[in-house]
């Protein structure tokens, strides 16, 4: 559904995306991650044909984004959300997505109805003949959500979506992608937020000018660090201790009370890691699971190419 390959954009001396090969798959939802600088923001503006590329190539649904004809037939198939909202801030938000939809010539009953719907679904019915211009940000944030979709686009291009929203509205765009997602649409997300491309993205690519690493979410915890089994004892000893290393061979780690052990299948492998701690005599108060996290995927990334 998109593909780049060697994509570059250089302005002046400065690399701003250096050399941008992936793919994403229809239906995915994909996100990038990186630090402000990386490129991010540049990747969706070339994408969609707000900025142009420097060299290399891309495509959206087998449409080539460097083909002024190609590119207005991408731009009826993508919706964007921009880093910078930019609303008609002295129409209503009803007038501002009105104005797209009549754009995108959707009848006026069709835009209507799309109106009604995701104003109520981000919380914005009732301020619908208010002035964009008198929105906080998260309100024109979630505006501008919608604004995306009046067309019922099949790609989304989202830069940062839940910037500038509290937790319960973060919450309803979240689960909204998530809800786009099983229409089968693609989503391309830019965030920093790593606990939201970890509940949400199928995959990620971790950029800084360049791609450093892409994979599920999952995939790249776990090149960083194992899951690990924290089984807290009451009093611990020497035989107990050389009882979980006899039931699991390989790194056990000792803190205070704790004995910290490497497993590769927790369901698999803790019924005899317990098993051996008891048998030894250890009074076992607390078996907890710590899982590698793409926090720590990311920093190790990040920090690697500086």
């Amino acid at each position: 559904m998109i593909d780049a390959e060697n994509l570059t954009r250089k302005f002046g001396e400065l690399t701003a995306v250096d050399d941008l090969t992936f793919h994403v798959e229809e239906g995915e939802v994909f996100g990038f991650l990186g630090p402000n600088g990386a490129g991010k923001t540049t990747t969706i503006r070339m994408l969609t044909g707000l900025i142009s590329k420097t060299s290399g190539k891309a495509q959206i649904g087998g449409y080539d984004i460097g083909n002024s004809e190609d590119m207005q037939k991408i731009r009826r198939m993508i919706g964007v959300l921009p880093e910078n909202v930019g609303l008609y801030e002295n129409l209503s938000a009803y007038q501002n997505l009105d104005y797209y939809g009549r754009f995108y010539k959707i009848s006026a009953e069709h835009r209507h109805e799309r109106i009604e719907y995701f104003l109520n679904l981000l919380g914005l019915w009732d301020q619908r003949n208010l002035r964009a211009g008198k929105f906080s940000k998260g309100m024109k944030q979630k505006l501008a959500i919608a604004r995306a979709l009046i067309h019922d686009p099949q790609i989304l291009f989202l830069d940062e979506p839940t910037a500038n929203l509290d937790p319960e509205a973060s919450k309803t765009v979240r689960d909204f992608i998530l809800e786009l997602k099983s229409e089968n649409r693609t989503i391309f997300l830019n965030t920093h937020l790593l606990d939201e491309a970890t509940r949400i993205c199928d995959r990620v690519g971790i950029m800084k000018t360049k791609l450093l690493a892409i994979d599920t979410p999952k995939n790249l915890s776990k090149t960083v660090s194992s899951t690990k089994t924290v089984i807290q004892i009451e009093k611990i000893n020497y035989k107990i201790i050389e009882a979980v290393k006899k039931a699991k061979p390989g790194k056990v780690e000792v803190n205070g009370n704790k004995i910290i052990v490497e497993v590769v299948d927790a369901v698999e492998e803790n019924p005899d890691i317990l098993e051996a701690a008891f048998t030894a005599g250890g009074r076992i108060q607390l078996v907890t699971e710590v899982n590698p996290t793409l926090e720590e995927a990311y920093l190790k990334y990040v920090r690697s190419s500086d």
